[in-house]
């Protein structure tokens, strides 16, 4: 099987939420349902000192969709909504 590239934005309950704690345990959860440590994280700029974090990582195809995991971040305290963005096959 080949390896898809997803990416998945999160969106904290409000500005003052700890992104960094998010991003800690997001990662945690990720490589768990991934199997993969690869992975890259951004902080995008929404409105009003607001931003999302931004996970882009790798995994298997045959895993299917990612909405297991996203149930799963959505269970993170302080996490208002995640929605995964962008699937694509990596080529290589």
């Amino acid at each position: 099987m080949a390896r898809v590239v997803a990416t998945i934005r999160i969106m904290p309950q409000s500005p003052d939420i700890d992104l960094d704690s998010i991003e800690k345990e997001s990662r945690e959860k990720i490589k768990s349902f991934s199997g993969s440590k690869e992975m890259k994280s951004e902080q995008e700029p929404i409105a009003f000192g607001l931003k999302a974090l931004k996970i882009t990582f790798v995994m298997d195809e045959s895993k299917g969709s990612p909405d297991a995991l996203e149930e799963d971040l959505r269970s993170i305290e302080g996490v208002n909504s995640v929605e995964t963005i962008d699937v694509r096959r990596a080529v290589g």
